[in-house]
Formats: C-alpha cells, structure tokens, sequence
C-alpha cells in the first residue's frame, strides 16, 4: 500500500503532464511577448515547467524501480515455496510458489508494457 512518502506513478504522470503544459504556456508567452520586442529570458511559466516536468519523470521512474524491487522480492519468496514443496513432498506449497512466481512474472510484463504506453503517450504531448 502506498503512503503520501512512496513514489506513485500516477502523481509522477501528472506532474511531467502539467509541466509539460507549463512550459508550453510559458513559451507562448514569451514568444508573444518577444514578437513586441519584450526580454528573451524564460518566463516563470517555463521554468516552473520544466522543473515539475523532471521532477514528475524522476518520480515515475522511482515508482518503477520499487516496483520492480517488490516483484523481484515476491518472485524470490514464490521459487523459494516452490523449491521447498519440491523437496518436502508438499504439492500445495509447490503448486502455490509456483502460482505466485508465474503471477509476478505476469504483473512485471504488464508493467513494462505499460510504462512503453506512457512513454508514447509523454512523446506525444511533449511534442
């Protein structure tokens, strides 16, 4: 379960999403403001931006990694049971290490997919 401490992915995809729209205003104020001979220096849109732009990616990366870290941790527990059953005879503890490797396996798959899916979705608002 997630506190307001851990790294969250959706909060990360807001933050780099709502950066990314910063930035955009402030280069289309600054652009405006430019085209009437205004100062070429960034405005506080674009910096603010670009800061929480990065800060939302670095936070999606950190929930990625733990999440990854939890799995490896829980795949290790599931051929841990499995390995034990094998020895000991006991199917049940087998056939449960076995269900709980495979289930991890499966998340850790549909996490990389879908973190590829937020990739394209990112390149293509930040275009």
């Amino acid at each position: 379960m997630s506190t307001s401490n851990e790294p969250s992915k959706i909060n990360g995809q807001i933050n780099s999403i709502v950066g990314s729209a910063e930035q955009l205003v402030g280069t289309a104020i600054e652009t405006a403001f430019q085209a009437v001979g205004g100062s070429a220096e960034p405005s506080q849109f674009t910096t603010d931006g670009k800061e929480r732009h990065a800060k939302g990616e670095a936070e999606i990366k950190a929930a990625q990694a733990e999440g990854y870290v939890e799995g490896t941790a829980d795949r290790i527990e599931g051929k841990k049971d499995s390995i034990v059953g094998a020895i000991t005879g006991d199917k049940t503890q087998q056939m449960k290490g076995n269900v709980q490797d495979s289930g991890v396996v499966a998340a850790q798959q549909a996490r990389a997919v879908d973190t590829f899916v937020l990739q394209e979705i990112r390149a293509v608002v930040d275009a």
